[in-house]
């Protein structure tokens, strides 16, 4: 038997689930920081160490775990821990997120498909990348952006959304399509009606045409070199750069880059990247939304 079905199975005290973990010292929280930061880039600053403690503290005492050293020890031991670790990644880098979150990014996205060469929108089809996606609101927001602008243009719906995260858990819920009231409350009412469904539990859930022209994958963002995707006419990484160390934004930004078109747009969260520049990018003027073109190949 597992460690984890011993943890399962252990006869909780009362009350068990409210006790308080003790305090996180600071050689703990340090090794935390270095697995955190191995495996998938995240760089938690000790400012962060309230969020660690609690994030960690409210799992063990699911699984009846009382020490942090004794949790480490199972996180990075055997099969598993494998899975272990990935319910924990889940609930530290899940983050809070909705439908049209940045109306600006949104805009700027359905201008620049508006504004492509309609013969190239003919001939091939446009591929959008989400990166970090969570539970799937971004990708399916941009599969019903582009839907609008095909209709607009009056063109065949020729384009595809890839949604990708580090969270297994967080993608299943992306690709069950079903979400709370409370995640729409940007959507506005017509699109809100045209592509959702209500169920008598009060959940919404994305229509099958628009589900159908999104597909999600796991992808650690530390193993881009290897991920599959390339020739993309828009990347959308907002909000996930900021938990990285800026050497590491700089590498991770310069793979995405490798594999946008040239004439591609790739943006970006507000504030992510201060004053950074790449040689085959060409900044989009805007005063809410940080985004590139990627330059045309020289000859």
């Amino acid at each position: 038997m597992n460690m984890m079905a011993n943890y399962n199975n252990k006869a909780q005290p009362s009350g068990w689930t409210l006790q308080t973990l003790p305090e996180m010292d600071n050689d703990q929280f340090r090794k935390w920081q270095e697995l955190l930061e191995s495996r998938t880039g995240m760089s938690l600053p000790l400012g962060r160490k309230v969020f660690l403690q609690t994030s960690l503290g409210t799992r063990m005492r699911e699984i009846g775990c009382s020490d942090y050293q004794e949790y480490f020890d199972k996180v990075i031991s055997g099969p598993s821990g494998i899975i272990e670790w990935t319910t924990l990644v889940d609930r530290l880098t899940v983050q809070e997120t909705r439908f049209y979150r940045d109306l600006d990014a949104c805009k700027l996205v359905t201008d620049y498909v508006l504004t492509r060469p309609v013969d190239k929108l003919k001939k091939s089809t446009l591929e959008v990348w989400s990166v970090g996606c969570s539970t799937g609101e971004e990708p399916y927001t941009l599969a019903m952006m582009l839907n609008e602008s095909m209709n607009t243009l009056g063109l065949k719906q020729y384009y595809g959304v890839t949604g990708t995260d580090i969270s297994t858990p967080a993608l299943e819920k992306a690709r069950a399509g079903k979400y709370s009231e409370r995640k729409l409350v940007t959507v506005d009412p017509t699109l809100r009606e045209k592509y959702f469904s209500k169920h008598e539990n009060g959940q919404y859930e994305v229509i099958a045409s628009i589900k159908d022209r999104v597909c999600f994958a796991r992808v650690n963002i530390l193993d881009l070199g290897n991920a599959p995707m390339h020739g993309m006419n828009v990347i959308f990484c907002q909000n996930v750069l900021i938990y990285f160390r800026r050497w590491r934004r700089k590498e991770i930004l310069s793979r995405l880059v490798e594999r946008l078109v040239p004439g591609g747009l790739l943006v970006l969260g507000q504030g992510e990247m201060v004053d950074w520049k790449h040689p085959n990018l060409e900044r989009v003027p805007s005063d809410n939304t940080l985004a590139f073109i990627r330059r045309p190949e020289k000859n």
